[in-house]
């Protein structure tokens, strides 16, 4: 008998953690974060929801931390396995996880020196010595080739889209094939390549994030654009919080090709990140996971100033000309964008312009609903300017992208697992599913088992 259980991403969006049972077997399909509410977040700190010395492996479908995160506490805790990823995602994960265990450091360290945590000491949930082992475990495999797992099983990668690196993850063990989708990118995307076909499986866990909801046909671009000039025209700088994989690269494509056709002000652009730079660079050496040639690339690379040093950002927070400014985190949960929003949300003349999905609980997500105070390092700070957002932007699929998809399967599954959405979006892709497709569709909640034959 296969199991399959659902220790993540089932109810809401981050957190995805999806473990496979069959005999002795035991893998688990992404190892990420929960992120977003405090409830959630508390979560991370919780035991692992499996002993991590009983897994045989952990397969990554990309490097986004809600989905790879959590990898470094396994290890910490017992994991020997091996954990394998596409080689894009094995070069990110090279990034981000040790920059979020120094992080997650910087803040603990920061919450002791100014005394705002309720915890004495403050700790961090692992270190950046912590990812330095977990990277150690962590293997590539070539999109399209067979990983045989031992104990039967076997899992082979597919392009998603979404990110660099991204993949589909289609495991068979026991004689049940099933298919994770892995965060989907978007069809025709500016930046990415189109989502592989899906390839058939008994059962699909299908990510949900946009599934009740269709991107804009405006042309983000044009919207990027009304924003930069009208900010700089009273003499404010655009500050735009922005994941360090995949956003911020979009946006400088973006912006470089504004800048070509004369459809922004001379502004000068800073890109404040430095794992944001050193992913910037990955794009030429990955050429064929995106859409832009070598002259897109350069643009894309030349049109910002690459920040990487603690002074140098300290200096730009402290500029007061007309700029535009992307900084990560992308949803303003940590990063040196906290510092941007310190100096620059009480200026009326400046504007935060947000990009894509903010989660529930996020400074994102209170700047979209309308909050004009943010909590930032134990400190209430005014936000006075303008608060702005540009939906076509997102790295995610669309629901008749997400519908587009799982049409592609040469068959029907026998059943279909939603995850990886909130409740609403969740509930509106299953409707779809089933009535266009005439799909079975099952919505898991958090730690939800279920037998597969």
């Amino acid at each position: 008998m296969t199991r399959l259980t659902f220790l993540g991403a089932a109810g809401t969006v981050t957190g995805s953690k999806h473990l496979v049972e069959h005999g002795g077997s035991r893998v688990l399909v992404d190892c990420g974060l929960f992120q977003g509410l405090k409830a959630l977040r508390l979560m991370n700190w919780a035991d692992p929801p499996i002993d991590p010395r009983t897994l045989d492996a952990v397969l990554l479908t990309h490097a986004h931390i809600d989905h790879s995160g959590y990898l470094p506490r396994l290890v910490r805790d017992g994991f020997r396995g091996l954990a394998w990823s596409t080689d894009a995602t094995r070069e990110l994960c090279g990034l981000l996880l040790p920059d979020s265990g120094h992080l997650q450091e910087e803040d603990a360290a920061y919450a002791n020196r100014k005394g705002f945590s309720k915890h004495h000491p403050a700790l961090p949930l692992y270190t950046e010595a912590d990812a330095e082992l977990a990277l150690k475990r962590l293997r590539a495999v070539k999109f399209g080739e067979a990983l045989d797992l031992g104990e039967g099983a076997s899992a082979r990668f597919t392009h998603a889209g979404h990110i660099l690196g991204a993949a589909s993850v289609r495991l068979e063990v026991g004689g049940t094939s099933i298919l994770f989708s892995g965060d989907l990118g978007r069809y025709d995307d500016l930046l990415m390549r189109d989502p592989a076909d899906a390839p058939a499986a008994d059962v699909v866990v299908m990510e949900s994030t946009y599934g009740g909801r269709l991107h804009p046909d405006d042309d983000p671009g044009d919207e990027l654009a009304a924003i930069i000039a009208r900010t700089a025209g009273r003499g404010g700088s655009v500050l735009i919080p922005a994941f360090a994989v995949g956003r911020a690269q979009l946006l400088l494509h973006v912006i470089a090709q504004l800048k070509v056709r004369g459809a922004i002000p001379d502004v000068p652009v800073f890109l404040n990140s430095p794992m944001a730079v050193d992913t910037t660079a990955l794009y030429r050496r990955f050429s064929k996971g995106h859409r832009l040639d070598e002259t897109q690339l350069r643009a894309m690379s030349g049109v910002a100033t690459m920040v990487r040093g603690v002074e140098e950002s300290k200096a730009l927070v402290r500029i007061d000309y007309p700029s535009v400014i992307v900084s990560a985190s992308g949803m303003a949960t940590g990063g040196r964008v906290l510092h941007h929003l310190k100096a620059l949300g009480p200026d009326p003349r400046n504007t935060i312009a947000l990009v894509g999905f903010q989660a529930p609980g996020t400074r994102g997500a209170d700047l979209v609903a309308g909050k004009r105070t943010l909590r930032i390092h134990g400190a209430d700070h005014p936000i006075r300017a303008e608060v702005a957002s540009i939906d076509g932007l997102s790295a995610h699929g669309d629901a008749d992208d997400l519908v587009r998809w799982a049409r592609s399967m040469p068959r029907p599954p026998r059943r279909a697992y939603l995850v990886h959405g909130e409740p609403d979006a969740r509930g509106a892709l299953a409707a779809r599913l089933r009535s266009e497709l005439g799909w079975t569709v099952a919505l898991p909640e958090q730690g939800e088992a279920v037998e597969l034959g």
